[in-house]
C-alpha cells in the first residue's frame, strides 16, 4: 500500500531505547518506535497544514492523514470510513460511551468489573460491573443477564487485561451482546500490535502510545450499522497521526516473533518468582494472557518500599492499579478478582527489553523481597 513518508518504512534492528536502567511498564506507555520517529520528522515536513482546507498545503496534509487513516484500518481489521483519530485513548473510550448514548438514548453502561479505569470513569456512576474469576475473566452467564436491560445503552468488556494479562472471551461476548440488541465496545488498548484482535466488536478503541507511537493518538472503530454520533472533534494532528500508523504497522508486522519472544520471557519470570520468592501469589491465567504482562503480589510487603527499591536497582516497574492515581490505593482489578492486593508488581515488556534484562532482574527481585520484609519487621520469609 502506498502512504505517506515513513508508512513504508521496513522495521530497523533493535534500537536500544535511552533510558535510565531497564524500563518494565510498557502496558502504560512503550518507549517511541524508531520508525515513528522517522515518520513524525518526514509528516512535519508536508503535514503541518490544516487537512480541512482546500489550498496545496492543506490538500497535501489531508493526502497523509487519508494514507495513515487506510493503514491503521487495515491493522485493525476495519474499512478506512469506520475509523477515527482521537485525542488519545482515553478519548476514544468516552468518545465510545458517549456516542453510543446520544445515538440510542439510553445512559446505562454494562462492563467488567476489572475494565480499564478510563472504562470505568466514562461509565459512570449507573454502570452495571459484572463479576469476573479468579483469573480475572468476565462471567458470561453474569453479563448475559445484565446486557438483558431495556436501559443498556453499550456494553464494555476489554480484549485482555492491562494489569494481570488475562484475555477476555470477547467472541462470545460479542454474541451475547448481539442477542441482546447491544452494541458491544472493545478496549484493545493492551492487544494492539500483540496479539491477535478479537471479532465481533461494535466499537474497538486504543492508544498509540502503547504500541510505540506518540503520545496523544487514539483511534475509534465503529462498525458500519452501530448507532453512534460523533460527540465531538479533536483536531488533527496530522504528523502524529502519520507517526503512530506507521509504527503500528511496523510492530503489526513483527508481532508474531516478538510476542513469541516475550511470552516465552514472561514464562519464565512466571516460573522463577514463584520458586523463589516465598509468599508470592502470580496472578492472571497462565496460558490464555497477553504475552508481554505478568503480575505477582507478595504478602507481607509495601508495594511502594519495593517499587522504590527496585528503581534504584535499575528496574522500572508499575504497582497497585494502572493510570487509577499517583498513590498505591488497592488495584480494583485484584480486588475484583479476589487475589492479594498489596506488594503487587506488574511487570510489562517491550521490545528493547532483552533476555539479559529479565534474567538481572530475576536475580535482584528476592533479596530485595526480604530485605523490605524485615524492614516491615517480618523476619524469617
Amino acid at each position: 500500500m502506498c502512504g505517506p513518508p515513513g508508512l513504508g518504512s521496513p522495521r530497523p534492528g533493535r534500537d536500544s531505547v535511552a533510558r535510565v536502567g531497564v524500563y518494565f511498564d510498557s502496558a502504560t506507555a512503550t518507549p517511541l518506535h524508531p520508525v515513528a520517529r522517522q515518520a513524525f520528522q518526514a509528516a512535519a515536513e508536508e503535514g503541518w497544514a490544516d487537512p480541512g482546507k482546500l489550498y496545496t498545503q492543506a490538500r497535501r496534509a489531508r493526502q497523509l492523514l487519508d494514507a495513515a487513516r487506510a493503514t491503521a484500518a487495515e491493522v485493525l481489521g476495519a474499512r478506512p470510513d469506520e475509523l477515527h483519530f482521537t485525542a488519545g485513548g482515553a478519548d476514544a473510550v468516552r468518545q465510545a460511551v458517549e456516542g453510543v448514548r446520544r445515538a440510542r438514548g439510553r445512559r446505562v453502561v454494562v462492563h467488567s468489573a476489572v475494565e480499564h479505569s478510563a472504562v470505568i470513569r466514562a461509565a459512570g456512576p449507573d454502570a452495571v460491573a459484572v463479576p469476573v474469576s479468579l483469573t480475572g475473566r468476565v462471567d458470561l452467564d453474569e453479563l448475559a443477564t445484565a446486557v438483558n436491560s431495556a436501559e443498556v445503552a453499550l456494553a464494555a468488556l476489554q480484549s485482555a487485561n492491562h494489569e494481570v494479562g488475562t484475555v477476555q472471551p470477547v467472541a462470545t461476548a460479542a454474541e451475547l451482546c448481539a442477542g441482546a440488541g447491544v452494541p458491544l465496545l472493545v478496549d484493545a488498548a493492551q492487544s494492539i500490535g500483540r496479539a491477535a484482535l478479537p471479532t465481533g466488536w461494535s466499537l474497538l478503541a486504543g492508544s498509540a502510545r502503547k504500541w510505540g507511537g506518540p503520545a496523544g493518538v487514539g483511534v475509534l472503530a465503529v462498525r458500519k450499522g452501530t448507532r453512534w454520533e460523533r460527540p465531538w472533534e479533536a483536531a488533527a494532528d496530522v504528523p502524529a497521526i502519520v507517526a503512530a500508523a506507521a509504527s503500528l504497522r511496523a510492530v503489526h508486522e513483527a508481532a508474531a516473533a516478538e510476542s513469541a519472544r516475550q511470552h516465552a520471557l514472561v514464562d519464565e519470570i512466571r516460573r522463577t518468582v514463584a520458586a523463589t520468592v516465598p509468599d508470592v501469589e502470580v496472578v492472571g491465567d497462565s496460558v490464555e494472557r497477553l504475552p508481554h504482562i505478568v503480575t505477582f503480589s507478595c504478602l507481607y510487603v509495601d508495594g511502594e518500599v519495593l517499587l522504590q527499591a527496585l528503581d534504584r536497582a535499575g528496574f522500572a516497574v508499575s504497582s497497585g492499579s494502572a493510570c487509577t492515581a499517583d498513590t498505591l490505593r488497592p488495584s480494583h482489578v485484584l480486588a475484583a478478582m479476589g487475589v492479594l492486593t498489596h506488594g503487587n508488581v506488574r511487570v510489562s515488556l517491550h521490545r528493547d527489553v532483552s533476555e539479559e534484562d529479565v534474567r538481572r532482574f530475576l536475580t535482584v527481585l528476592p533479596p530485595l523481597v526480604a530485605a523490605a520484609r524485615a524492614e516491615a519487621g517480618v523476619a524469617g520469609l
